[in-house]
């Protein structure tokens, strides 16, 4: 009984001793750091797991731009260089007549110039683009990036783009202004004994022909998909699109509807002021008093207000005009009014006459 008494109490130590071991190790173990090479291990296990659902969720986002604002900015560039064209015009108005004419395809080409050496060369937009807060886009880039997040980023032109979008836009506009001039001038259309001159002519309305065509082909392409506004943008695959996501149309609306109110108006008093007589319409609003009229100078002509060489009498009132003076007014105005009585003139008679009546027409 004894050896069994003692025998409990070393087993219950060793149990309490076993068990302190345990909670020291286990203290031990969650107190160390884990090795570095478990850190390395669990990226690369997921490292291609990531990779591939970024791909799946940043892929290229379709999207949209207002095609109103890409139209827009074009018209605004073509008002633009009108309006540097009138200010440089300006600057030779004292030259010699007819003189700034013989280079007005270089003054163009000049200005066009100058608008793509201080926007697009420089990596900005022109002044019609920036105002519709659009810029252009290397849309070759875009393709082989693959992942866009809001659609609008992507790269600038390239220096090639840039070279190329002057050459086509600057100097083949100068070169075809040049080259219809010349043939218009040289006459190759008229010149039937001249066979060369002649195909050249066809060369040239056949080359217009089908860059009409394709421009019209583009036009309807653009309509549908948004994307290239010409034929250049479309071979040099330069996009236009928004140049930052929170800003809004710079153009004012309330401008815009001002103006269209105003060309209206300024349109219908150019239709009707022809057609209104004023000194009619005034004798209508203000007729004059016969009782003072008799009052007046009866011996000038009430329209030249001189004394009349020919004088002639207005019928029935019998006042007195110049001959040229009252025929050419019955004749422009039918229902002439006296310009002493406002009485309406029906028949004219010479000074001193009795049965001289001459009808108004």
């Amino acid at each position: 009984m004894d050896k069994e008494t003692l025998a409990a109490p070393s087993s219950s130590s060793s149990s309490s001793s076993s068990s302190s071991s345990s909670s020291t190790a286990s203290m031990s173990n969650t107190t160390l750091p884990p090795q570095e090479d478990a850190w390395v291990e669990t990226y690369r296990k997921f490292l291609p797991h990531w990779k591939s659902l970024s791909h799946s969720h940043q892929s290229a986002i379709p999207i949209s731009i207002s095609r109103v604002n890409q139209v827009d900015a074009a018209r605004l560039d073509v008002e633009m260089s009108a309006m540097l064209k009138e200010q440089l015009v300006k600057v030779f108005s004292l030259m010699k007549p007819g003189m700034l004419f013989q280079y007005e395809a270089e003054l163009d080409a000049f200005l066009e110039f100058l608008i793509w050496r201080f926007s697009i060369w420089v990596d900005k937009p022109t002044p019609g683009i920036a105002l519709m807060n659009l810029r252009y886009r290397d849309d070759r880039a875009m393709e082989t990036r693959g992942k866009v997040r809001t659609g609008l980023e992507g790269p600038g032109l390239t220096v090639a783009q840039k070279i190329w979008y002057c050459v086509a836009a600057v100097g083949g506009q100068y070169v075809w202004a040049r080259l219809q001039s010349f043939s218009a001038f040289r006459r190759w259309g008229d010149s039937e004994q001249r066979t060369f001159a002649r195909r050249a002519w066809m060369v040239i309305q056949r080359i217009e022909g089908l860059y009409k065509v394709a421009s019209f082909g583009n036009l309807l392409i653009f309509l549908f998909t948004g994307r290239y506004r010409n034929l250049i943008e479309r071979a040099l695959r330069a996009r236009l699109v928004y140049g930052s996501s929170n800003m809004n149309r710079s153009v004012s609306f309330e401008y815009m509807n001002r103006q269209l109110v105003w060309n209206e108006f300024s349109e219908m008093l150019l239709l009707l002021l022809p057609l209104l007589n004023s000194s009619s319409v005034r004798k209508f609003l203000h007729p004059a008093d016969k009782s003072s009229s008799s009052t007046e100078d009866d011996t000038t002509c009430p329209i030249c207000l001189a004394s009349p060489t020919i004088p002639f009498l207005a019928v029935p009132c019998q006042h007195r005009y110049c001959y040229y003076c009252l025929r050419t007014r019955c004749a422009a105005v039918p229902l002439f009014r006296c310009s002493r009585c406002s009485e309406p003139v029906v028949a004219m008679q010479q000074h001193g006459g009795v049965n001289n009546l001459i009808p108004k027409k």
